[in-house]
This record gives structure tokens, C-alpha cells and sequence, in this order.
């Protein structure tokens, strides 16, 4: 795989800006909805980044938009100065909660199937699956199905899936929601340890505070809807960070400091929605 070495913060260009983003759904109807407004945001090249905010706060419009699969209704985002305008998962690729794997595939062959439907062909897919599946500690497991892999394991195929398309940024969406806290915990350890070495750059929704704190260089914080970005917390300690971490007082002072945020955040989404429920009787 590429070596890509972190972006200095002083380039000229961001790996991802997002600029003045506003997305709204249902646009000129009685239902229309801002999800998203004015937002901006910078992405730098080996960056990992996290998001949190309340439940509906647009989150995973801001996510969707970033690679391509939602359109700005205003403002744009720009991938190494190019405007955004479809899905490139050679930039961009994503990861979700739910694994989307083949059951009647191989381990190896669903972990080749980004390449496989972004033009590659069974010979270069398959390769790069059997390098990545190594890189995720699966190296063993390709010939097995997906029904023979743990929650955690399947999450480490959908990860191998989208690092075998090389991209520059995996935009990760609640991918360990399914799973209980202790696997999530482990497979966090592991996971920021790959990649790490991998050298993506990571934007990841979470509604975890602890995941949030524990694999991030920079916490963007969203207010209720509609999502604008409340505040940005660097995390200084380095990755890839050991569970001990999460006993330092720097970690507990952070998750309180966000656990206080979102209450407020959350509190804002309820009294607006108590506000719109009287307006409409």
C-alpha cells in the first residue's frame, strides 16, 4: 500500500474542504427540511476525525455529502481542490454499519468487490484482497464465508474492502454500532493501529463519546438541526492510543466537556420540536 505521510497544516490545499454547506431535503415542497447549514470544514491528508451530535442533527447528510452521494443545495465540497459532484471511491470509500457482505461470496472475494465494481480485474482484485485481509488480522479467513466470521470480523472485511481501492479518505459511518461494547473497545484498539499505518484519512461518525475521544486527532461537535458545527476539540495525544487512555484524566475531562454539549444540543432539538408539535395544533 501507499505510504502517505500526514498533510502539514500549512498546505495550500486541504485533502477535503467543505465550504459554506447547506443541504436541504424536499426543496419547494410543504416538506421541505435544512438538514445541514453553512458549514465549514477541513480534512487533512492522514487526519482521523470524529463526529458527534444529536440525533438528527445531519450527521450522516454532512458524511454522504463528503463522498459524493448526496448533492449540496448550497456551498460545495472540493476533494484536492476538485469539486465533489459524484461518488470516486479511489477518494473516497465508505464504510457503514451494516457490512453489505455477500453471503454467498467468499471472505476474500467480498473483500475484492469495491475493485471488482470499480473496473478491476479478478486477478488484481483478489490480490489486493489477500494483502489487505492480512493487514486486517483475517489473513487465515478467506476462503471462509461471512457466516462463519463474528460482527467484529465482518466489520475487519468491509475495512479490508475499502483499503484494497487505495483511497485517500474512508468516511466511516457508525461502522461498530452493531456490536457490543467490549468488541467495539477491542476492535478500536486494533483498528486505530491499522489505520494508522494504512495512512487514510478518517472522518467517523460515532455516537459514542468514548470513541469519539479515543480514536481522534480532531472532535467536531454538531448542533441540533439544522447541523451546524458548534465546536472543534483537537485530542493532542498521539495514535494509536492503548485502553489505558481512557483512565487519564485529559480523556475524562473530554467526555464530560461532550457529554455536557450534546445535552445542551439535545435539549435545543426538543425544545424545537415542542415548538413546531404547537404550532401546528
Amino acid at each position: 500500500m501507499t505510504d502517505r505521510p500526514p498533510a502539514s497544516k500549512g498546505t495550500t490545499v486541504s485533502l477535503l474542504t467543505v465550504d459554506n454547506l447547506t443541504v436541504k431535503y424536499g426543496v419547494d415542497t410543504k416538506d421541505e427540511l435544512l438538514a445541514c447549514h453553512e458549514i465549514d470544514l477541513t480534512i487533512e491528508g492522514g487526519e482521523f476525525v470524529t463526529i458527534i451530535g444529536p440525533s438528527g442533527c445531519g450527521k450522516s447528510t454532512l458524511l454522504h455529502t463528503m463522498g459524493g452521494l448526496i448533492s449540496p443545495t448550497d456551498g460545495a465540497v472540493r476533494f484536492d481542490g476538485v469539486p465533489v459532484t459524484k461518488p470516486n471511491p479511489r477518494n473516497a470509500a465508505f464504510v457503514f454499519q451494516d457490512y453489505s457482505l455477500f453471503p454467498w461470496k467468499s471472505v476474500e472475494e467480498n473483500a475484492g468487490m469495491g475493485l471488482r465494481f470499480a473496473g478491476a480485474s479478478k486477478a488484481e482484485a483478489m490480490s489486493q484482497a489477500k494483502t489487505q485481509l492480512e493487514f486486517v488480522g483475517l489473513k487465515d479467513f478467506g476462503e471462509r464465508y461471512p457466516r462463519a466470521l463474528s460482527g467484529g470480523m465482518q466489520q475487519r472485511v468491509a475495512i479490508a474492502r475499502a483499503l484494497a481501492l487505495e483511497p485517500k479518505l474512508l468516511l466511516m459511518d457508525e461502522p461498530f454500532g452493531a456490536l457490543d461494547e467490549q468488541t467495539r473497545r477491542n476492535l478500536g484498539t486494533d483498528l486505530s493501529r491499522i489505520l494508522g499505518e494504512a495512512g487514510q484519512a478518517v472522518v467517523m461518525i460515532t455516537h459514542s463519546l468514548d470513541e469519539a475521544i479515543f480514536w481522534a486527532d480532531r472532535i467536531v461537535v454538531m448542533s441540533a438541526r439544522p447541523g451546524r458545527i458548534a465546536e472543534e476539540i483537537t485530542v493532542e495525544t498521539p495514535r494509536p492510543r492503548q485502553l489505558e487512555f481512557m483512565t487519564t484524566k485529559r480523556f475524562q475531562d473530554l467526555r464530560v466537556h461532550l457529554f455536557e454539549q450534546l445535552e445542551v444540543h439535545q435539549r435545543d432539538a426538543a425544545e424545537r420540536d415542542a415548538s413546531s408539535s404547537a404550532a401546528v395544533v
